[in-house]
C-alpha cells in the first residue's frame, strides 16, 4: 500500500514555504497526503522557536505521536526546522520516539534520513550552513493562485531579542535571474500573486553586488513577469528600508500597496539594547516617506513587550510611536527569551509579568483603535478583492484579501483564485465585510486532468 504523510507547521512564512518543499520531496518519493493526520505512516513537524510556546507547542506534539506511534510501530515522525537547528539533540533526549531530527539547512534530504533512520534507527543530522535554496526542490502547493518565492536565506544582523541567526546562518541572496525565473514558471501555471521571503529582504543582493542592494530593481523585473498581479514582500528592517525601495512600490504596478514594518519597540534606550539600528523618530520619519511614496498604503508591524530593562517610560514611548504611526495591524508579543541571544542572558532586568500584562492590554487599545479607524476609512469604497475561498467560521460566505492585505467577508460563493470587486459594508478592527460588486477575473490556475494510455 501507497505510504501516507503529513506535516505540521509552526511558525513563520519561511516555514510555511519549507513544508510546501518537504510534501513535495515526500511525494517525490511516492508518498501521498494523509486524509486523516492521525493515521499518517509519516509525520514531520517543521518547528520554530521565536518564542518560548514553540517548545511547549513541539513537545506536547510529540507527547500525543507518542501514544499513536505505539499502536503502529512502523509509523515514523520526523522533527525539522529551527527548533531542531537549535536544540538538536535535546529533541532525542526528550523524545527518543522521534526517528529523524534534521535542520534548517538540510530540508532537503529528509526523505533520505527517513529511509536511512528505517533501516538503521533514530537518526540526527544537522548542518552548520548551507548555500542550498529550498525553492531549488520540488513543491507542493495547498493554493494555486498564490505562491512564496524564497530570494533569500539567513540574516546579518545581530538584534539582542532573535535566534534567526543562529538557526537561519548568515546572509545569502539567491541569484537575481533564477528568482525571476521561478516567477515566471509559477505565473504560467496560473499563479498570479507572489510574496518574496526573506529575513531582510531590503538587503536583497547586496552580497552579490558587494555594494548595493538590488531589492527594489528585483521588485520591478518580478512585477513585470507576465500574469502576475499582485506582488508582496515580507519583511523590511526599518534601518535598512531604501527610497528607492518605496520608489520601485510606486512605480510598480502589480506591487500591493501594503508594508510590514516592524518597530519592536518605542523606546531610543530599548532600541538601542535590542540593536535595531533606528530611533523612533527616524522610523517614523521613514514611514511618513513610505506614505508619501505609496498612495493608499496600508502599515502593519511587530511590537514586543516587556523587553528585559523597559520601564514605564519606555513603554510609554512604545504607546506614542505606535499612536503617531497609525498602524493598520500590529502582532504584539510578550517577550520570550530564548537560550543563544544576548537578551536571554539578562536575567536580572527581566519585567514582573503583572507590568507586562498590563502594558500588553494597552497596547493593544492603541493598536485597535488605529486599526478600526483604517477599516472604518474604507467603508463605501469599492476594492479589488483576491478570492481565497469560502469563509472558516462561516461557509456561506466568501473570504478574500485587498492589495492591503486587509480581509473581507461577503455573501455569496465565487471560485477561489478569481478577482472580485467589493462594495466594503462594514469594519472591524481585524476584517471587512462587503457585497459582492461583480467578479472581474476567474482563477487562472490549470487544474490536472488524468490522461489514460489509448
Amino acid at each position: 500500500m501507497t505510504r501516507t504523510y503529513a506535516i505540521r507547521t509552526f511558525g513563520c512564512q519561511m516555514n510555511e514555504h519549507d513544508s510546501e518543499r518537504l510534501a513535495g520531496l515526500l511525494e517525490a518519493e511516492g508518498l501521498i497526503a494523509a486524509t486523516d493526520p492521525n493515521a499518517a505512516d509519516v509525520v514531520v513537524l517543521n518547528t520554530c522557536c521565536i518564542r518560548e510556546n514553540a517548545d511547549n507547542k513541539l513537545y506536547g506534539t510529540l507527547g500525543h505521536l507518542k501514544s499513536l506511534k505505539a499502536a503502529r510501530p512502523g509509523m515514523q515522525i520526523a522533527v525539522g526546522g529551527c527548533l531542531a537547528q537549535k536544540d538538536q539533540a535535546i529533541i532525542q533526549e526528550r523524545a527518543p520516539h522521534v526517528d529523524v531530527v534534521f535542520g534548517t539547512h538540510n530540508v532537503g534530504e529528509a526523505g533520505r534520513l527517513l529511509q536511512r533512520a528505517a533501516l538503521e534507527g533514530p537518526v540526527m543530522e544537522i548542518l552548520e550552513e548551507s548555500d542550498a535554496f529550498p525553492s531549488a526542490l520540488p513543491v507542493r502547493r495547498d493554493v494555486s493562485h498564490a505562491a512564496w518565492v524564497t530570494i533569500q536565506i539567513g540574516c546579518d544582523n545581530s538584534c539582542a531579542f532573535c535566534i534567526v541567526p543562529a538557526v537561519r546562518g548568515r546572509e545569502i541572496s539567491r541569484p537575481f535571474d533564477e528568482v525571476v525565473d521561478e516567477v515566471a514558471s509559477l505565473a504560467a501555471a496560473g499563479v498570479t500573486e507572489v510574496t518574496l521571503l526573506g529575513q531582510n529582504v531590503n538587503s536583497y543582493g547586496r552580497d552579490l553586488t558587494r555594494r548595493r542592494p538590488l531589492f527594489a530593481e528585483l521588485l520591478r523585473h518580478v512585477g513585470a513577469v507576465d500574469g502576475i498581479r499582485r506582488v508582496r514582500f515580507t519583511s523590511p528592517h526599518p534601518k535598512d528600508l531604501r527610497p528607492e525601495t518605496i520608489t520601485a512600490m510606486a512605480a510598480t504596478p502589480t506591487a500591493c500597496e501594503h508594508l510590514h514594518y516592524p518597530l519592536q519597540s518605542g523606546s531610543d534606550r530599548v532600541l538601542a539594547a535590542m540593536h535595531r539600528g533606528y530611533t523612533g523618530a527616524r522610523y517614523l520619519e521613514k514611514l511618513a516617506g513610505a506614505r508619501a511614496g505609496v498612495g493608499d498604503l496600508a502599515v502593519t508591524t511587530d511590537i514586543i513587550v516587556g523587553f528585559p530593562g523597559e520601564t514605564d517610560a519606555d513603554f510609554d514611548a512604545t504607546l506614542e510611536v505606535a499612536a503617531a504611526a497609525e498602524y493598520d495591524s500590529a502582532y504584539t508579543f510578550v517577550y520570550s527569551p530564548r537560550t543563544g541571544t544576548e537578551a536571554a542572558a539578562w536575567t536580572d532586568r527581566y519585567v514582573p509579568a503583572d507590568d507586562v500584562t498590563r502594558r500588553f492590554d494597552l497596547l493593544k487599545v492603541v493598536v485597535e483603535r488605529s486599526a478600526l479607524a483604517k477599516h472604518e476609512a474604507r467603508v463605501g469604497r469599492v476594492e479589488d478583492v483576491l478570492v481565497e475561498g469560502p469563509s472558516k467560521k462561516d461557509p456561506s460566505m466568501t473570504s478574500g484579501r485587498t492589495r492591503q492585505n486587509k480581509l473581507v467577508h461577503f455573501a455569496g460563493q465565487v471560485a477561489t483564485g478569481s478577482y472580485a470587486d467589493v462594495l466594503v459594508t462594514g469594519a472591524a478592527p481585524h476584517f471587512l465585510r462587503g457585497e459582492l460588486v461583480e467578479v472581474t477575473a476567474g482563477p487562472r490556475h490549470r487544474t490536472r486532468i488524468p490522461v489514460s494510455a489509448s
